[in-house]
């Protein structure tokens, strides 16, 4: 399975499973010396998801989307989103801008732990979505009031 790039698309009726991290750092400029390139996160994420069995990616017919934007959730950085649409079908969106956010000049083998930790996140949204169950879902509900407070 190849990842792509581009903007998902217009939703319909749909549901989202997000990984949301809190970055205590301001945002930054999506190219920094030291960074990966959306390029070379592109490829990456490419190699990572052609390891990933078969079985796994079953009816994840949407495919891997890499997305070159950051995206937030209040003072959270939404690294990944698994994301099911009656029309466009299920696929997983990786925020290339949230991972610089996030890593900023990390070195490479702190962007893959942390791009391999967000697809096996997405694809257990996925796999779980695929036999009706929303454990996962429940859990990334249960840290976020707890980060909140609640």
């Amino acid at each position: 399975m190849r990842v792509g790039t581009g903007t998902p698309g217009r939703e319909s009726r749909s549901g989202r499973a997000r990984r949301l991290v809190a970055v205590n750092t301001p945002r930054r400029k999506l190219r920094q010396s030291g960074t990966l390139s959306l390029r070379e996160f592109t490829s990456l994420a490419d190699r990572v998801v052609d390891e990933l069995p078969a079985a796994l990616v079953r009816e994840l017919n949407g495919g891997f989307v890499v997305e070159p934007g950051e995206k937030r959730d209040g003072d959270l950085v939404v690294l990944g989103e698994y994301i099911w649409d009656d029309w466009l079908g299920r696929r997983v969106v990786l925020y290339y801008g949230s991972f610089v956010a996030l890593l900023g000049r990390a070195p490479r083998g702190a962007w893959e732990r942390e791009l391999r930790a967000t697809v096996r996140h997405e694809l257990r949204h996925h796999v779980e979505a695929l036999a009706g169950l929303d454990d996962l879902a429940r859990e990334d509900l249960a840290w976020l009031a707890k980060y909140k407070g609640d």
